[in-house]
């Protein structure tokens, strides 16, 4: 092919590359020079094939700046999908049901690092409070909670902008069963809830365990819940709640705008919405205003938790709800009978302490400072073999310690789970991450825990070998079929 029709090459690459998702909305497309070398032509060829998206709406350019992906709405991606109910259990019982062992690339569960003087210190407590039990009369630590915690609860929540009353907060057995609560204090059985999707398998589970329809709203990397693709499933069905993560969804990281959560209360009028927010302290820049701080209607439940900040172990969550709290509180005491007191009261005095927040500037470090080797590391394995270089994207999340990959459409990350595990190489397939068949090319990882740089990074390289693989039989079968019809 001559030199003045290779941009149709470029052109189309890039085309399927956005179309796929390797790419997102915003997000800095490769330079001219990248592309000049990946595909061997000169500089005004990948020019033109530039000029030519941008012209068909694909991209725009900035001064200075080079070219970045335009926000485009096709029919198909700012659908909802229809109401349906949850069936994930059998799927994710498999991978929930793993046995612990010691992983060379522990990156599937989204547990924070414990490795910190604060947790021992935590512990430290924990024991000293334990001794002091045989002292204390036996006693049922009832709802709202412990009140030393709940009122360090109110600061940790004042230093994320909300201000609560002491009276607007219950400690629950972690952000889990706040969840559970706030569904059933808006829903019954059968009824229709939105939410993100890709979405927490977790909360998935959880809607099906409800008996609760779900209605999945396409998110962006960058941007979070599609605003649009909501206001048209509010349009078309009887949405009694929307759940949502603005700060740093998981699986994919994304951070909502400002904008979009304003949009995001407008839109739903006066529908309520559960904020989610258990990442939300972990942000590696100046913190976004809460939904619950800009809702002017007291109908936004909050939800927070300190499994994601310092141990999940602990399932100390609480919930903010409003018009809703004393509904919940009569679930909690006729459920529970009350809290743990140990866990609640050492929690308590540990926070009362100061240390906290000095962890939590320690972890905000730790993983933005382990984001970015990860990246490099990928890239550097996924780059090395042509069948995926520039075939792929990996989120780089604002922050929290998740990241998302999406790989290309004819890879099942499934299989590729179970490839990983007789690797000793963990991580979470896209399947698990929505309802509808979603995301089956695509990957959760976790980087909380990424100590051993050697093992992850030769860990990296098997997976990319793995990926390889299954590419290389999934072209050898298209080009059998291609054959055969011939």
């Amino acid at each position: 092919m001559s030199e003045e029709f290779k941009y149709q090459d470029i052109e189309l690459a890039i085309r399927r590359a956005i179309e796929g998702g390797l790419f997102q909305p915003d997000e800095k497309l490769p330079s001219i020079r990248g592309l000049m070398t990946q595909h061997q032509v000169g500089k005004n060829t990948v020019i033109r094939a530039y000029q030519v998206l941008e012209a068909q709406g694909w991209i725009y350019s900035l001064p200075r700046s080079g070219y970045r992906v335009a926000e485009r709405k096709s029919s198909l991606d700012n659908q909802a999908s229809e109401p349906s109910r949850v069936d994930l259990l059998s799927m994710s019982k498999s991978i929930l049901a793993a046995p612990v062992i010691k992983h060379n690339m522990p990156a599937g569960s989204a547990h924070p690092c414990t490795d910190s003087p604060a947790i021992r210190s935590l512990y430290a407590e924990i024991g000293r409070h334990s001794r002091m039990q045989t002292h204390i009369p036996s006693h049922y630590q009832l709802p709202p909670g412990n009140d030393q915690l709940v009122n360090q609860i109110r600061k940790i929540c004042r230093d994320l902008g909300i201000d609560a009353r002491l009276r607007d907060i219950a400690i629950t057995n972690g952000g889990q069963q706040a969840l559970s609560l706030a569904f059933r204090a808006l829903t019954q059985p059968g009824d229709i809830v939105a939410v993100e999707s890709p979405c927490y398998f977790g909360t998935l589970l959880l809607l099906e365990s409800l008996g609760l329809k779900v209605v999945e709203i396409p998110s962006q990397l960058t941007t979070g819940m599609d605003i649009e693709a909501l206001k048209q499933a509010i349009s078309r069905w009887r949405i009694k709640a929307v759940m949502v993560t603005p700060n740093f969804n998981n699986p994919t990281g994304a951070l909502m705008p400002l904008a979009h959560r304003q949009a995001l209360l407008d839109v739903t009028e006066s529908i309520p919405i559960i904020e989610d927010d258990v990442f939300g302290s972990l942000g590696f820049a100046q913190a976004l205003p809460s939904l619950k701080s800009l809702d002017q209607q007291e109908r936004v439940i909050y939800i927070s938790s300190l499994s994601k900040t310092l141990d999940s172990r602990l399932r100390i969550g609480w919930i903010i709800a409003g018009r809703y709290m004393n509904q919940i509180e009569k679930v909690l005491l006729s459920e529970n009978m009350g809290s743990l007191n140990l866990i609640q009261s050492a929690v308590a005095a540990f926070l009362s302490t100061g240390r906290y927040r000095t962890h939590l500037t320690r972890m905000r470090r730790l993983y933005q400072s382990r984001q970015l080797p990860f990246a490099q590391m990928l890239s550097q394995a996924f780059n090395s073999h042509p069948e995926l270089n520039g075939r792929y994207h990996l989120s780089r999340p604002q922050g929290s310690f998740l990241c998302w990959l999406t790989l290309p459409a004819e890879v099942d990350t499934q299989q590729v789970y179970q490839h990983c595990l007789s690797q000793k190489i963990s991580l979470l397939p896209g399947h698990l991450f929505a309802n509808q068949g979603q995301f089956t090319q695509c990957i959760r990882f976790s980087v909380s825990n990424l100590e051993d740089e050697t093992r992850w990074q030769k860990s990296l390289q098997i997976l990319a070998e793995i990926i390889v693989q299954q590419l290389t039989r999934s072209s050898g079968k298209t080009l059998a079929g291609q054959h055969n019809q011939s």
